[in-house]
């Protein structure tokens, strides 16, 4: 009985040797998200991206984990952040706050897979094909440039007789001639001028809307920036401090007292943006996955804006708008 008792132990251990030796616990997959703003500010997209890989089948804390790196507004910290991801072997590296961050990581690694959210995605240099981006790098490209035109109709059926348009702009924006090109063709077809004010600081900021008057503007287009979405509270005290119609590419500044929105929802890129990263953590490559754009958008006014600011908003505008604000 001992010798087959023997014979057992040793037949059990070599069918458990493998296991044991030859096969370790796969680690916990670490997900970089690099973002040009800051935490405090970015709260709501956060809860929208983890939700986004709650669907995909990560959770953070359980199966994944998530190294966060927040610029704080500050594009010149992206690069460092970047590169402290990069040294640490993440999985893939997520972006969130436009094309700044997303720049700064793929400046950063040509291997580790990357997930952006941008406004364009080919004129920011980061894609030459949407279809097949190739590399190390897909994501979103949320159109934004692209309904610049669409958001000077928005604001021209508001304050139709006005003859000077002005377009607020951050000049360290890599995609700032893009937006003033589109915006100058689509103003002069409509036979109008066009003023562009410039401003990366919030001293700019209040510097371009004490211009108003002077360059005799009577409406604005917010060009599309993460700056400007985080210092959306500023801008909106502004435009109704001084009397000025804007219009906004996204809903939040709107939230905050800006009288109207035409572009994506910023907490559904997100979403989208997570369910990219739970692809590739499975196996997926960038290079197969065609970088994604918004099939919908929405329109969101404020109608107690437009109060104090005596406009009234037409019937056909207010019947288009898919969230109204009173």
């Amino acid at each position: 009985m001992r010798r087959r008792e023997l014979i057992l132990c040793i037949v059990a251990a070599a069918c458990l040797w493998p296991v044991s030796a030859g096969t370790q616990p796969k680690a916990t997959p670490v997900i970089g998200f690099l973002h040009t703003l800051s935490a405090d500010r970015s709260t709501p997209l956060i809860a929208a991206f983890h939700d986004g890989l709650k669907g995909a089948g990560y959770i953070d804390g359980q199966n994944v984990s998530i190294e966060y790196r927040w610029a704080d507004g500050n594009y010149d910290r992206l690069a460092a952040l970047a590169a402290d991801l990069v040294s640490r072997n993440v999985d893939v590296i997520v972006t969130g706050g436009g094309t700044p961050a997303a720049l700064a990581a793929k400046n950063a690694t040509s291997t580790i897979p990357i997930v952006f959210s941008v406004a364009d995605a080919i004129t920011s240099g980061l894609v030459t094909s949407l279809a097949r981006p190739g590399g190390n790098l897909t994501g979103i490209s949320a159109m934004g440039l692209d309904l610049m035109p669409k958001r000077l109709e928005l604001i021209s059926e508001l304050v139709p007789h006005v003859k000077v348009i002005a377009l607020l702009v951050n000049p360290n924006l890599p995609t700032m001639d893009r937006i003033v090109g589109d915006l100058q063709k689509a103003v002069n077809t409509k036979g109008k001028q066009l003023h562009v004010l410039k401003a990366s600081t919030e001293g700019e900021i209040d510097a371009a809307f004490s211009s108003f008057a002077d360059v005799q503007a009577g409406a604005l287009v917010i060009g599309s920036d993460p700056f400007f979405y985080d210092r959306r509270d500023q801008l909106a005290a502004l435009a109704l401090r001084h009397t000025i119609p804007a219009v906004y590419e996204l809903r939040e500044p709107v939230a905050a007292g800006g009288l109207l929105s035409y572009g994506t929802s910023l907490p559904g890129l997100y979403r989208q943006s997570a369910d990219y990263v739970g692809r590739i953590l499975k196996g997926a490559k960038p290079a197969d996955l065609p970088v994604q754009q918004p099939t919908t958008f929405e329109l969101v006014i404020n109608l107690k804006t437009a109060k104090a600011l005596g406009l009234t908003i037409p019937q056909n505008v207010l019947l288009l708008a898919d969230e109204v604000i009173e």
